[in-house]
């Protein structure tokens, strides 16, 4: 905005960041494209209201985002629910293999889904943090984008703007369906998704 002359007080970027990036993140489900079946699940810690948090993130082999979730927790439940919501997002590329750490919590939230069905039974878990990496590596990325914002307040505004930061670095990454990879692509590519005159 400030490129463009427009003087835009802070509050108003933060009251739309908190409207719109789950709106955006929401409309772009449909436009992932294709992800590999080899997915590397971590988390790692965000502060929110003064104490640590656990983010929940999948990636593909290729490190196109596949899920991500803000959590008080770190147990079973928190793995399950992140793993569900991983699966339902992907539903048309579910994963040959599932690479974590090895946080128990992960074995177990894994057996629980086959259990149900929800995940097939030939489904390879490993424990390897060499291949990992990749998604270490994306971790520090995002943490370099979530820094300047000098911690959340609640877990509702975190999760908002976190969702933003992944869906945006998704769509500048060209990890989803768009035509061109420079900003007059992603412009259009917003423009779509909002029903906006091109």
């Amino acid at each position: 905005m400030s490129e463009r002359g427009v003087s835009v007080n802070p509050s108003t970027i933060f009251r739309w960041v908190q409207r719109y990036a789950p709106e955006i993140e929401k409309r772009m489900r449909p436009n992932h494209g294709p992800r590999s079946g080899s997915w590397r699940v971590d988390e790692t810690y965000v502060r929110v209201g003064g104490h640590w948090r656990y983010l929940f993130r999948a990636v593909d082999k290729h490190g196109r985002l596949i899920a991500s979730m803000l959590s008080g927790r770190r147990d079973t439940g928190a793995a399950y629910r992140f793993l569900r919501k991983a699966l339902k997002a992907m539903s048309d590329y579910p994963p040959s293999s599932i690479t974590t750490d090895k946080l128990a919590s992960y074995p177990k939230a894994i057996r629980r889904l086959q259990d149900e069905g929800l995940l097939p039974q030939d489904v390879e878990h490993r424990t390897s943090k060499y291949l990992n990496n990749i998604l270490e590596a994306d971790h520090g990325a995002l943490k370099r984008m979530i820094r300047p914002t000098r911690g959340f307040q609640t877990m509702k505004t975190a999760s908002a703007t976190i969702g933003g930061f992944e869906v945006m670095r998704m769509i500048r990454r060209g990890h989803c369906v768009q035509r061109k990879r420079q900003a007059t692509g992603e412009v259009r590519l917003i423009n779509q998704l909002f029903g906006l005159a091109a």
